[in-house]
């Protein structure tokens, strides 16, 4: 290369950082070539130049463009492709132009902006005209849709058909996974190291729906609980209105009482125990005294490795619930349960 020749570059005109961008999976595919660069929004946001008269617009745009192609030179690179994302782009695309008539612009349409529901009418006229200034100035407009493609065609403009993608989006194997729920108290109570211990083996194989309320004071400086709070397969719900909870266990394979095993717990009967099995979802539970009262719905786990083979057991349980635990569980009414005290109560003449 000649000392006085420039690097050619694509310059992906960010219009917001690159870890915020919608469209980050396809850029950062295309920064894998060593001549595309990301171009960050400059310090007033892309959206003031749609808002400003057309004229301050315009004068804002040069001064950007200046610095930025100034910065290019300074670096040995000169701008052979520019890409835009939206129409508010199009003033600096267009100040870029004017300075490099040897550069192609390249428009990205993932959504009809000019349509936006925050836009007022005159707004939205103003992105109609930038988006055709855009599109006509474009050497090459790439759409997300048929629908986009079609209205770029019918306005007489070619356009190419680049669907999104979603690299980098999680997408644990749904043939073997396992969804699992909490209701209630998270803190004293709750084995944290269990839960990790779980979480470890299980990986990406489980989800775990944490609906509570959480008590970070509780578990102040307990390692195992901030594991628990980073992992990403346990999902922090918050309270829920008991209608919002029964729809959350729906969603899940089975129930779990992650107690402590230590006195206080030991002897209880957990009532989420009954409200699972409402549903026709089993619980799983420590090796607790108390929770044997309802053997029948309850799996018993006498550490971690038996815990999770309890819940992957359990697995597909969300679209096969059990219906002979659901019909007992619907059969465990305030009324059959107080059979005891209303035999007493008969006994001693109060009705």
């Amino acid at each position: 290369m000649a000392p006085t020749e420039l690097r050619p570059l694509c310059l992906l005109l960010l219009p917001r950082p690159l870890e915020g961008f919608i469209l980050r999976d396809q850029a950062e595919d295309l920064l894998r070539a060593d001549g595309v660069v990301a171009v960050d929004p400059p310090r007033i946001p892309y959206g003031a130049f749609a808002r400003l008269p057309h004229a301050v617009g315009d004068r804002m745009a040069n001064r950007v463009a200046r610095r930025l192609l100034k910065v290019l030179r300074r670096n040995g690179d000169r701008p052979k492709v520019i890409v835009i994302f939206h129409p508010v782009q199009v003033l600096l695309a267009r100040a870029i132009l004017q300075r490099m008539p040897d550069c192609e612009l390249w428009y990205g349409r993932w959504d009809r902006y000019e349509h936006a529901y925050d836009a007022k009418p005159h707004l939205r006229a103003r992105l109609t005209e930038m988006h055709e200034a855009a599109a006509s100035l474009s050497s090459l407009t790439f759409v997300a849709s048929d629908e986009l493609l079609r209205l770029e065609q019918d306005a007489g403009r070619d356009a190419q058909l680049v669907p999104l993608a979603a690299d980098a989006f999680p997408a644990p194997d749904p043939t073997d996974h396992v969804v699992a729920v909490s209701l209630g108290h998270l803190g004293w109570r709750t084995d944290w190291a269990l839960l990790r211990a779980v979480g470890e083996r299980l990986g990406s194989r489980l989800t775990l729906l944490l609906v509570g309320a959480w008590h970070d004071d509780e578990a102040k400086g307990d390692e195992d609980y901030a594991w628990c709070r980073a992992h990403p397969g346990f999902v922090w719900l918050s309270s829920r209105t008991d209608e919002e909870a029964a729809r959350l266990i729906l969603c899940a394979d089975v129930g779990i009482v992650p107690f402590r095993v230590e006195p206080f717990n030991d002897a209880g009967l957990p009532y989420r125990i009954l409200k699972y099995a409402r549903l026709g979802r089993r619980t799983v539970a420590p090796e607790l005294a108390g929770v044997k009262t309802w053997s029948d719905a309850v799996t018993t786990a006498a550490d971690a490795d038996a815990f999770a083979a309890a819940l992957v057991e359990q697995a597909g349980r969300r679209t096969a619930p059990d219906l002979e635990l659901r019909a007992w569980a619907l059969e465990q009414t305030a009324s059959s349960q107080n059979d005891p005290l209303w035999r007493r109560l008969r006994a001693l003449g109060i009705t």
